[in-house]
C-alpha cells in the first residue's frame, strides 16, 4: 500500500515537471521566433522579453506590490525578518545539495553547518544563529551547477511571473523546483499558502530599489538585464568570473 502511494505521487510530481518542461520548450520556440534581424547576441529575443517584461510589470503592478507595501506597513521589522529567516534555512538545504553537486567541500560544510545550527538553535530557522556565528551563506541552484561543469548561459529570456532568467537557468528551473522544500510539501493549502507568503517576503525586500530603478533607468528593461547577466555570471564563477567575454 506505501509502495502504491509513493510511485502515484513521483508519477504525479513526474508529470507536473514534464508539463513545466513542455511549457518552457514552447516558450523558447516563441521567443526564437520574435527574434529581431539586429538583435543583441546576448538578447536575441528582445522583443518577446520585452513583451513579457510589460506583462510582468503589470502584473506586478497590480498585485504584488500592494501586497508587499501592505506586509511592510502591517508586520514588525522584526517579523519579517523571521519570515525571510524562515525561507532562507529551506533555501540553503537545496544550496547545500548543489555545492555538494558542484564539489565545494568547504562550501558545503558550511552550509550544512548553518542549516542544524539554524534549525535546532534558531527556533526551525526563524533565528539567524548561524550567521551571528560567523558561518556565511553560499546561495547555490542548479543553474549555477550546471555553469560550473561547463553549460554555457545561453541567450537572456524573461519568464512570465518568474521574470529575468538565462536558457541554462530556464531548464534547470524544474530541478529547482523539484528540490525544494516547500514545492514537495504534499498539503496543497499549506504549499500554496507558504509558497505565497515566501513571494510577498521577497517581493517586500525589494521595494525600494524597484522604486529607485523606476526613477533612475533610462531603460528599465536593458538595465535590468545587464544587471542580472552580470549577476548570474559572478554566481557561477564565486565572484571571480574570468576576462573573456563568452563565459557562462
Amino acid at each position: 500500500m506505501k509502495t502504491s502511494l509513493f510511485s502515484s505521487i513521483a508519477i504525479k510530481k513526474v508529470a507536473n515537471y514534464a508539463r513545466v518542461v513542455g511549457a518552457v520548450a514552447t516558450f523558447v520556440l516563441l521567443a526564437g521566433c520574435a527574434s529581431g534581424p539586429h538583435a543583441n547576441p546576448a538578447d536575441p529575443f528582445e522583443p518577446f522579453n520585452r513583451g513579457v517584461t510589460r506583462f510582468n510589470d503589470t502584473v506586478d503592478e497590480a498585485v504584488l506590490v500592494p501586497v508587499a507595501t501592505a506586509y511592510v506597513r502591517v508586520l514588525p521589522s522584526m517579523v519579517r525578518t523571521g519570515v525571510s529567516n524562515f525561507f532562507g534555512n529551506l533555501g540553503d538545504v537545496w544550496s547545500f545539495a548543489n555545492s555538494v553537486a558542484q564539489l565545494k567541500l568547504q562550501n558545503s560544510a558550511e552550509t550544512f553547518m548553518r542549516v542544524n545550527v539554524n534549525t535546532f538553535f534558531g527556533l526551525g530557522g526563524l533565528l539567524d544563529v548561524a550567521t551571528e556565528a560567523g558561518i556565511d551563506r553560499h546561495e547555490e541552484d542548479f543553474g549555477q551547477t550546471l555553469g560550473r561543469w561547463g553549460v554555457g548561459a545561453g541567450p537572456y529570456v524573461v519568464l512570465p511571473i518568474f521574470g529575468p532568467s538565462t536558457l541554462r537557468d530556464t531548464a534547470a528551473l524544474p530541478v529547482d523546483r523539484a528540490g525544494g522544500i516547500v514545492s514537495n510539501m504534499n498539503d496543497v493549502a499549506w504549499r500554496n499558502s507558504l509558497s505565497f507568503v515566501e513571494a510577498v517576503d521577497t517581493r517586500a525586500k525589494y521595494l525600494r530599489a524597484g522604486r529607485l530603478l523606476d526613477d533612475a533607468a533610462l531603460d528599465k528593461y536593458t538595465f535590468t538585464r545587464d544587471a542580472f547577466l552580470q549577476h548570474r555570471r559572478n554566481d557561477v564563477y564565486d565572484g571571480n568570473p574570468p576576462d573573456d567575454e563568452g563565459g557562462k
